[in-house]
């Protein structure tokens, strides 16, 4: 009987590893109160601590610019003036240019993005720009469905 007890105990401690652990519960954090920031040139922005969850890391990281730059939002009436003076010029609007982006500017623009091949969504975007000749110097776009055959390389510069 003696020997029958320590065996039982020897066999508990060899089969113990094998067992599976069950990790000791950990208590439950509550987010820190959310603090206001004011906005400055240089700032520092707080991330909102969120309850972490299995495989992510619940290390918090703030996130620092170095700079403010303020960006243009909208473009300026004057430059939307010069985008319709444009897509009149190329004969899609048939309005006079006056300044505001309406409904009339906007088809006149897809139709526009629906002949070069672009995404015809309305939205003024750096290649409709680019293919109304208002964007920065490159080449011309060519006609839609032209073939690079078509399109003769612009004349080489000229020197004096």
């Amino acid at each position: 009987m003696k020997n029958g007890f320590f065996l039982f105990l020897f066999i508990c401690l060899i089969a113990s590893p094998a067992l599976p652990q069950t990790p000791a519960v950990k208590p439950k954090k509550t987010p820190a109160p959310k603090t206001a920031t004011k906005k400055t040139p240089t700032r520092t922005k707080a991330v909102k601590a969120s309850p972490s969850k299995k495989g992510r890391s619940s290390r918090k990281s703030t996130k620092t610019s170095t700079a403010f730059r303020p960006r243009q939002l909208t473009p300026t009436p004057d430059r939307y003036r010069e985008i319709q003076q444009a897509l009149a010029d190329k004969g899609y609007l048939k309005a006079e240019p006056d300044g505001v982006w309406d409904a009339r500017s906007v088809d006149a623009l897809r139709q526009f993005q629906t002949d070069r091949n672009l995404s015809p969504t309305g939205k003024i975007s750096s290649a409709s720009l680019i293919g109304l000749g208002l964007g920065p110097n490159t080449a011309p776009m060519p006609p839609a469905g032209a073939t690079p055959a078509d399109v003769s390389p612009p004349p080489p510069p000229t020197s004096q």
